[in-house]
């Protein structure tokens, strides 16, 4: 009943936020129902760890086949813990920001995380597709009704982008029900279906569009920073911290095991377009002087490194255990940067909003001297930054280096050009990322920066949660490394084209 709890739970709350009769109410109930959304996560995890706990399965709409199957594997397991944490820092992080009709934001942020918890657990296409429209919709209210000066044209900018992906996607997945024996849209249906690869060579990209655009993936990224920099910085969180990792994992559960041969067909042009992706993003970083808009490209440049990794393991075959065994921590690499950049850039975007809610700017160039006025939030930002360009010994080093292990034996015959242009990302982001710092918190103070900065009682939680688990994923990455590597290997098998390979 995990898996149900995880989808209820901000289901119902949000509901129930909408229509609190007190608008003073809507912040603490809101924090309470993500509360108890995170302590049915950890129960999850530690105490309820059966199948059976994180199973659901009734009969939900019958003429078309469709089902309400939730199944939380280690993937769904991990990432609602993700979506959790996020909808707890979201609210805490927004906590002192008053705002108009705080019942319906908070109620709306709920839903959004109810429709992410669907799409992490969903094992029915049709409520995968339900779930990735449900987490829609509320984004589109939430930035449209709250967000900054520019919000209307940049909001329907973002909602037609998705749509157009939705639409895709769900052509696909209509054109692939009609193809299993029951009419059914479970998982298992669709993977055991024998497709064609002239099927599956275009049916491929019906899927990978929609998909690609929610990470954003170059070149359909061009939504992602103007809607992070208009939205309000709770949605902004979700947004960049949960709701983009939905295309990645979109891409492990509902692509590569069901549409392998065409993904490993196109492995190389996804390949290429998230290397030039990380370059474009990381240049364009560089030369912004708007501190929302740098850490908008920087997301860009990680997604990237992760969807190179992930189709960097499609092809693989049994013949070779050396190529097996670094797909495999190659694959966990992908798990483990999933949750490790969403930490991450959840708590940039914390300190981004602090310093603009506090200085009236995010110019980098109308900062500096924060190191001597605000030695507490210095530290905060310091850590977490380097954090988000995988600094050793926090969270993101171990899954960016896997990553790279697994490019560099990816059966491509450019993996190492693959390799080397991607691994110029890692300059390219340590250049941006020295650059902010020096120019927020070092040379001399001005007018607006000489008073410093003070945290908040609930800004100070929500950056230390952010800075524990930096630490802790980034000192002792061997807990997560153990927690996914059965479904690593399970994971591998189920994208096994050898069959095809050896035609």
């Amino acid at each position: 009943m995990i898996a149900l709890l995880l989808v209820l739970i901000p289901l119902i709350g949000g509901g129930l936020t909408l229509f609190l009769p007190r608008p003073a109410l809507a912040r603490p109930v809101a924090l309470t129902i993500a509360l108890i959304s995170l302590i049915a996560v950890l129960l999850g995890l530690c105490q309820f760890t059966q199948a059976a706990h994180w199973s659901y399965d009734e009969e939900w709409i019958q003429p078309i086949g469709a089902r309400f199957s939730l199944k939380g594997d280690v993937l769904a397991k991990w990432m609602s813990l993700l979506s959790s944490i996020g909808a707890v820092l979201s609210i805490l992080g927004g906590w002192n920001t008053d705002r108009k009709l705080p019942a319906r934001f908070y109620g709306l942020l709920l839903w959004m995380q109810a429709g992410m918890s669907i799409v992490f657990l969903a094992s029915d296409a049709f409520l995968f597709y339900f779930g990735w429209e449900l987490a829609l919709i509320p984004a589109y209210f939430l930035s449209s009704i709250w967000g900054g000066e520019k919000r209307i044209a940049v909001t329907i900018k973002f909602f037609i982008y998705t749509f157009v992906g939705s639409v895709l996607m769900l052509i696909g997945l209509i054109y692939l029900q009609q193809l299993t024996p029951d009419g059914s849209f479970q998982w298992q249906a669709f993977r055991n279906l024998e497709l064609t690869e002239s099927k599956q060579i275009w049916l491929f990209w019906l899927f990978f569009l929609a998909f690609a655009i929610k990470v954003p993936l170059f070149p359909f990224h061009t939504w992602q920073p103007d809607a992070y920099e208009q939205a309000p910085t709770p949605v902004t969180l979700l947004l960049s911290g949960v709701m983009v990792k939905m295309g990645v994992v979109a891409m492990i559960r509902w692509l590569l095991p069901i549409l392998g041969i065409g993904a490993f067909i196109w492995s190389d042009v996804v390949i290429c377009l998230a290397v030039v992706g990380i370059l474009y993003a990381s240049l364009i970083a560089i030369r912004q002087d708007d501190l929302k808009r740098l850490i908008a490209y920087s997301s860009i440049a990680h997604m990237g490194l992760t969807v190179a990794a992930l189709f960097s393991l499609t092809g693989f075959t049994n013949n070779s255990n050396v190529v097996l065994h670094y797909h495999h921590i190659g694959f966990q690499g992908v798990m483990l940067q999933l949750f490790s950049h969403g930490v991450n850039i959840m708590g940039m975007w914390l300190l981004a909003d602090r310093i603009e809610s506090r200085f009236g700017t995010r110019k980098l160039s109308e900062l500096g001297g924060l190191a001597r006025t605000a030695p507490t939030f210095t530290i905060f930002f310091v850590i977490i930054a380097l954090a988000n360009i995988a600094l050793p010994l926090t969270n993101a080093f171990p899954g960016e280096f896997l990553q790279f292990n697994a490019i560099f034996h990816a059966q491509s015959p450019y993996r190492i050009v693959f390799l080397l242009l991607s691994g110029m990302g890692v300059i390219l982001s340590a250049i941006y990322t020295l650059n902010m710092i020096r120019r927020i918190f070092y040379g001399e103070t001005n007018a607006a920066t000489e008073n410093g900065l003070r945290l908040t009682t609930a800004e100070t939680l929500a950056l230390s949660i952010v800075v524990v688990l930096v630490l802790v994923f980034g000192i002792y990455p061997q807990a997560a490394l153990n927690f996914t590597n059965d479904f690593s290997w399970e994971y591998l098998k189920s994208i096994d084209i050898t069959r095809f390979l050896a035609k």
